[in-house]
């Protein structure tokens, strides 16, 4: 993923609401959002390059995110493919805090990432930047490929949209993929700088990107109420015409 907007504990009748595009490079081979043939228990779209995926949800309730860090100063051109981390997590026995010292003693082999993991009930954040472990309160909260809320315009203006949806009693996906497409780019003075030159950062500074080879591919929406009903929906975008596929799945998490 690329950016992730996520409240946790902040809706009476949602205690996860996430919203989130996932950028990649068109030619990136992907399998859409399904049960898995190898792991039946795991629901999450397939990178049929590196055989991970960038985010997930399994039927014991574990969740998994993931975003890189962009950072090319540091790029570490034969490191492991880091959306094997979500998908191990929702395989792994070990409990997430466990998991995730795992994951630190092998920090350095990667280039950098973020990931967000847990449970429906107990969410944590992650970084190889920071190397750090942070158990997740209560609240509304952005990442895109910087640190979890880093204030980048596209990270602020998503957690806006999110904030106001919150106000609903119901929460519908529709709304939460019309937040999600938003194309605009960010004025110049508001652009981070992360080594890539000023066009591509205003390139990659929208919600939604689009560009001749990379951009967003699909768009997901969990959200899970109160007594653990969850509904997963993945919209897949035509990167040529930007019409879509939906896919919609529902379970149970215990």
């Amino acid at each position: 993923m690329c950016l992730i907007l996520f409240a946790y504990k902040t809706h009476p009748n949602y205690k996860l609401v996430i919203a989130a595009n996932r950028d990649e490079f068109y030619a990136r081979e992907t399998a859409p959002a399904n049960f898995w043939e190898d792991h039946p228990d795991i629901l999450a779209g397939r990178d049929l390059e590196g055989g991970g995926t960038w985010f997930g949800i399994n039927r014991s309730g574990k969740v998994s995110l993931l975003t890189n860090y962009r950072d090319l100063s540091n790029i570490k051109p034969n490191a492991p493919t880091r959306g094997k981390l979500v998908s191990n997590y929702l395989i792994a026995e070990p409990d997430v805090s466990s998991y995730l010292d795992i994951i630190n003693n092998l920090a350095e082999s990667y280039n950098g990432f973020n990931l967000i993991l847990g449970s429906v009930d107990d969410l944590w954040y992650y970084s190889n930047v920071e190397r750090k472990k942070y158990m997740l309160g209560s609240g509304v909260y952005g990442l895109s490929n910087r640190l979890l809320n880093s204030s980048w315009p596209k990270v602020e203006k998503g957690k806006k949209k999110l904030t106001t949806a919150l106000k609903k009693d119901k929460l519908e996906p529709e709304e939460l993929f019309e937040s999600l497409y938003d194309d605009r780019k960010a004025n110049d003075d508001a652009l981070p700088d992360t080594g890539v030159g000023i066009e591509k950062e205003r390139m990659l500074s929208p919600m939604f990107i689009k560009s001749p080879d990379y951009g967003t591919r699909c768009s997901t929406v969990l959200l899970v109420d109160q007594q653990n009903h969850a509904l997963f929906t993945e919209r897949t975008y035509n990167t040529t015409t930007f019409d879509f596929i939906t896919r919609t799945f529902t379970l149970e998490v215990y």
